[in-house]
């Protein structure tokens, strides 16, 4: 089984990319793009989750009797996964401010 990382390790891109949205750079020229920010934190919750995952197929198997890891990792899948909606529900109400705008 993987390491177990800490919560706010899979949170922090997320944070990232609600912050460029919010101030529309990327890290200055040069530096990752908004698209390419999303994908991370997009993978990033991914890893959290399948981390969750094996944590508790571990659990259940046997493999391991650390219940603790167990629910850290899931409540960092859950948490980022949150969060990640969360930027999703954000970008979806400004995109439907700028369908409305008058030109």
């Amino acid at each position: 089984m993987g390491q177990i990382t800490g919560v706010t390790s899979g949170i922090a891109p997320i944070l990232d990319v609600a912050s460029t949205a919010t101030t529309g750079r990327a890290g200055g020229p040069g530096g990752p793009g908004f698209v390419d920010s999303l994908k991370s934190a997009i993978g990033n919750v991914n890893d959290a989750q399948r981390e969750a995952g094996q944590a508790v197929d571990a659990l259940m198997t046997g493999e391991t009797q650390d219940i603790h890891r167990t629910m850290v990792a899931l409540q960092q899948a859950d948490v980022s996964f949150q969060l990640m909606m969360q930027v999703r529900n954000k970008l979806v109400a400004a995109y439907e401010e700028i369908q409305r705008m008058q030109i």
